[in-house]
């Protein structure tokens, strides 16, 4: 993809989020940017320039809200629906997708999946971990086991050798029985409690970019994502967790510090996309944006 693109992609997934933060200001729907997007807030004030995606978190029940308002026509359908298993049974994750209308997107070795494509942003539910890390673990390990079965129907097309065959036989697995089996951990959750709370169909954050202590690796503070503040991105204020430092160590560690440059590298592992004429004519400045 070519630098133009790349800025156009990130301006296209920048609708979006607009569109999201439009809906959840109007029905007072709690969410934060996160991962790589708060990290550009805090850091750049904007995307990190290398990065293809953006990321939004909100506990289980404002997804619950975000989803049924997407259905119920909140949404401006000019611009945005809204993707995860309940709305469309093709859709394989276990977190939802705000996809732009009138593009295309592709994901190398998605190719083959019977699902609506277009270029989107991550929207993520949070839901209660266990109080003891025995359960935190056991928990970790279950999702692990239903992501697997998830991404069998991708892998045993993207994965060769002993992998395939695996990736074979467990895509034979429903994909409602694999939703179904999570509903125990899903159903739960409660804002009310003083839980720890974890995104159940992603690798814990706690170990996602650097190891954390066994007694927090597996589950995060739910004020992370209760108690909040505005930070500026690319021109416009968004909420994001209050404590972003303690946040962005958990997951990063250091940080401030930029990656070396052989690193900081365009990632967009799309095999096809078509943004229409969105952004067609955008200039990039000396920095590329």
């Amino acid at each position: 993809m070519s630098r133009k693109d790349f800025r156009r992609l990130q301006l296209i997934e920048l609708d979006l989020i607009k569109e999201l933060d439009r809906v959840c200001r109007k029905h007072n729907i709690k969410y934060c940017i996160t991962c790589g997007t708060l990290l550009g807030a805090v850091r750049h004030h904007g995307y990190i320039p290398w990065d293809d995606d953006a990321d939004i978190i909100m506990m289980r029940e404002d997804y619950e809200k975000f989803k049924r308002l997407s259905q119920e026509g909140e949404l401006n359908s000019n611009i945005a629906f809204f993707q995860d298993y309940d709305v469309d049974n093709n859709y394989l994750w276990g977190y939802g997708k705000l996809k732009r209308v009138g593009t295309t997107f592709v994901r190398d070795g998605q190719e083959h999946l019977p699902v609506k494509t277009g270029v989107g942003i991550d929207v993520f539910p949070l839901d209660d971990a266990p109080k003891s890390i025995c359960g935190q673990f056991i928990q970790d390990k279950y999702y692990y086991i239903l992501r697997k079965l998830l991404w069998a129907k991708v892998g045993c097309v993207s994965e060769s050798g002993f992998k395939k065959i695996i990736y074979k036989i467990l895509e034979k697995i429903p994909t409602e029985w694999i939703h179904k089996a999570s509903s125990h951990f899903i159903n739960f959750n409660n804002n009310n409690t003083d839980n720890r709370v974890r995104v159940l169909f992603l690798p814990a954050f706690g170990k996602l970019y650097r190891i954390n202590p066994l007694m927090i690796r597996y589950s995060m503070p739910k004020t992370w994502f209760t108690k909040r503040k505005e930070y500026l991105f690319e021109g416009i204020k968004l909420w994001g967790t209050a404590d972003a430092d303690d946040f962005l160590k958990y997951v990063y560690g250091d940080y401030m510090t930029l990656p070396p440059v052989a690193q900081r590298v365009l990632h967009c592992p799309a095999s096809s996309y078509d943004f229409g004429d969105l952004y067609a004519d955008v200039v990039l400045d000396e920095k590329g944006k």
